[in-house]
């Protein structure tokens, strides 16, 4: 058969457990939709699908495989990954450290589908995560229309929610644009970045 729908109620359960786990992409809408609205989430929102889409694309094409097959280029993009999270780690930092009212680090308000984008661009763990995720849902289907139709649900309902992330950040971004409250916002997403730019090089 086309397609084993079959495994949808099991692949809808094991989908929300992984989308609801904080990463990167939650903290990064997260403080974009706070520190510069709607529009700004929705563009960061938009970048990370975009990166999150082309990376699934390779794996449902094969090239994800050959890309695996090859460690020095998934260990080339996480080491850029890694730098990545690392500069925007350190920005937020150089504008806590000056404590400025106007927002130093550019990259994270002025162009955050370019932002999102690259952070999840040059994150091998989502390759890695759909070889061996998806083929898991397979089942009696045929593998590549299966692997499309899992990866547009897992891609929708990872819409779905970060979609609310922005709203309801949005939604309240104005009762929390207080000096300690941005503060700590941006003391928490600094050392979120941190983390995930050192857990990347280890």
């Amino acid at each position: 058969m086309l397609f084993d729908f079959g495994q949808v109620p099991a692949f809808l359960v094991a989908c929300a457990v992984v989308i609801v786990t904080p990463g990167v992409d939650a903290f990064l809408l997260l403080r974009t939709s706070l520190r510069s609205g709607t529009r700004s989430g929705l563009l960061a929102l938009a970048g990370i699908h975009s990166a999150a889409a082309v990376q699934v694309a390779l794996v449902i094409s094969g090239l994800g495989v050959v890309l695996a097959q090859y460690p020095m280029v998934l260990t080339a993009l996480r080491w850029i990954g890694a730098a990545y999270l690392l500069h925007l780690a350190f920005s937020i930092a150089r504008g806590l450290l000056r404590r400025s009212g106007e927002e130093p680090e550019e990259v994270m308000s002025d162009r955050p589908f370019r932002q999102g984008f690259l952070t999840n661009i040059t994150n091998p763990k989502m390759i890695l995560f759909s070889l061996a995720f998806l083929p898991q849902f397979i089942g009696s289907g045929e593998p590549a229309p299966q692997l499309t139709m899992l990866a547009v649900l897992f891609l929708a309902l990872a819409a779905v929610w970060e979609l609310m992330i922005v709203l309801a950040a949005s939604r309240v971004a104005g009762r929390l644009r207080r000096p300690g409250v941005t503060t700590a916002l941006d003391a928490v997403c600094a050392a979120v970045f941190l983390t995930m730019s050192v857990g990347l090089m280890v």
